[in-house]
This record gives structure tokens, sequence and C-alpha cells, in this order.
């Protein structure tokens, strides 16, 4: 018996064990069974939506610079979503330590005022039209950023850490 068709054998003999072991239960093998969930749900009501009410953006009154850009790195980094964390992070760190008073506000305004992170997203990616409110140099910049013409590797957002050292 050669190499191959022993391993075959104990294979078989391991899934037969296997599988009476636990109960069956249908493997996904990259086809959906009839019972899987393919699109046709009817409409929802959305009367399960629970609304939580957040409170409005302010602007933080008499916060140093030097702090306003550490709370806006931070916040850059710490998003409901990865690919915020990742974009913003990055741009923050490009972008934070230059930025003027006028842009640093626009830019919590930005990141902070509105309560889905993926509108931000799709802003930044132009998938939909800025509302006018957060249209500005700032979002431009983010827009340009976004678009990343140097084909720069953006797979993981630095660590803070890392973001205040470049900083300072």
């Amino acid at each position: 018996m050669t190499f191959n068709m022993l391993s075959s054998v104990l294979t078989k003999r391991l899934l037969n064990v296997a599988c009476q072991a636990r109960p069956w239960r249908p493997t996904v093998t990259g086809i959906m069974s009839a019972r899987g969930y393919r699109g046709e749900a009817p409409e929802d009501s959305k009367a399960d939506l629970i609304e939580i009410a957040l409170p409005p953006w302010e602007e933080k009154i008499g916060e140093s610079i030097d702090i306003k850009r550490r709370r806006l790195l931070y916040e850059s980094r710490k998003r409901g979503m990865l690919e915020n964390c990742i974009i913003l992070s990055l741009f923050a760190k490009r972008y934070l330590n230059t930025m003027t008073e006028t842009q640093l506000l626009q830019y919590d305004r930005l990141i902070n005022e509105p309560s889905n992170d993926w509108d931000i997203y799709y802003w930044a990616t132009e998938a939909y039209p800025t509302p006018d409110v957060y249209k500005g140099e700032v979002m431009e910049m983010l827009k340009e950023f976004t678009k990343n013409r140097n084909q720069e590797q953006r797979l993981a957002a630095p660590n803070l850490e890392y973001l205040d050292k470049e900083s300072q």
C-alpha cells in the first residue's frame, strides 16, 4: 500500500469517526443550501429598530491646539469601522501636524458630528456626494488622500504610539 493510499484510508476513517461523534450539519462548499438566505426576504418594517439619540457635536472651546491635535489623532485611529480607522489614522499622520486652526475645526466636525462612520467613508471615497456642511478644504484633502494615487500599501492603521512620535 502506497503512502497516498494509506493517507486516503486514514482520512476517510477519521471523517467517519468525526461524523458519528457530532450531529450532522451541512458544510459550506461555495454553494448555498436550499435553507440559506438568498436575499428574498420580505420587506423589513424596521419596527424593531431602536433609535438612540446621540448628543449633538459641539466645538471644544478653550482646547489648546496641542490637545486638539492629540485628541483628533486618537479619534482618527479609534473608529467604528476598520476602513475609516485605516484611512483617517493615515490621513491624520500625514496632515494633522500641519493643519491650521480652521482646518482642525473642519476635521473635528467631519469625524465627530456624523453619527454613522459609513457616511464619512462614502463621502471620502466619493461614492456619495458630500453634504454642504462638510464640504471644505479638509474634505477635499481627505478625498484626494483616499484616491491613493501613489498606490501606498494601506492595509493597517499605524499604532497610536507611532503616530504620537510623528506629531512631536
